[in-house]
């Protein structure tokens, strides 16, 4: 029996129940993928983080709280300030180090929402504080449940790893009410959204894979690498009816394969 390449799920944090958690939709997707799910410890030991990284197959870092402005050097604007705006300490310790960990290994990493965020900041980019003080526009880009419907469109840019998976997918899976070919000969696809914050400045060693209607960056990946994508948008909520969301996960495990 081939075995399945073990991906690494980074924990969500319940600050009201002191503990970890994790929405079903991670280790769904990763396994109806062909991956075996393992979620993650919160650690902060350098060490212990590397052993994790090393012990993968892939690594995928999920959505969450905000990510501290320290990590990109961001000002802390009074407006932002007031909002009492929820981070965790503890994912902002480790993440980064994982991060930098898989990259240094080479290994497979997807960024989903937070995960988008983190990997820029990382990497050297910046973000957006909060979207409806900062940039606001018509684009509802904080839905309200439930979140496994689509919500506002965003647009994949020819010749990027993304514009290649969809062009993959079989006839059957290419829904002509939520995906349309452009004249330019990339792809406009439909997405859910559920977040305030965003890629502002792209990191240098990124490159944006697709875009929203208000200029805001909605995915990106790293060349180089052999897999880095990260997502705005949730497809562990979408994964069940919509087959460009698994083709998200499966992605992310064929590369770790």
């Amino acid at each position: 029996m081939t075995k399945r390449p073990i991906i690494g799920i980074t924990p969500l944090f319940d600050y009201k129940r002191d503990s970890l958690w994790m929405l079903p939709g991670y280790m769904d997707g990763v396994e109806e993928a062909g991956g075996l799910p393992l979620m993650l410890p919160l650690t902060a030991d350098a060490g212990e983080i590397r052993r994790l990284a090393d012990l993968c197959d892939g690594i995928l870092f999920t959505g969450g709280q905000d990510v501290d402005p320290a990590i990109y050097g961001g000002e802390i604007t009074p407006e932002y300030q007031a909002m009492e705006p929820e981070l965790s300490a503890e994912r902002d310790a480790m993440e980064p180090l994982l991060l930098d960990a898989a990259i240094r290994l080479d290994k497979p990493v997807l960024g989903i929402c937070r995960g988008i965020q983190l990997i820029n900041a990382r990497l050297g980019g910046t973000l957006w504080h909060d979207l409806p003080s900062e940039h606001p526009s018509d684009v509802e880009h904080h839905m309200k449940p439930p979140y496994d419907v689509f919500g506002h469109m965003v647009t994949v840019e020819p010749g990027t790893p993304m514009d290649a998976m969809l062009n993959a997918l079989p006839q059957s899976d290419m829904d002509a009410k939520s995906m349309h070919r452009n004249v330019d000969g990339g792809w406009t696809i439909a997405v859910n959204s559920y977040h305030h914050q965003a890629v502002k400045r792209i990191a240098p060693s990124l490159r944006r894979m697709a875009i929203a209607e208000d200029g805001i960056t909605e995915a990106v990946y790293r060349p180089g690498s052999r897999f880095l994508w990260a997502v705005q948008w949730h497809p562990e909520f979408l994964h069940e009816v919509d087959a460009r969301s698994r083709a998200i996960f499966s992605a992310l495990v064929n590369a770790a394969a």
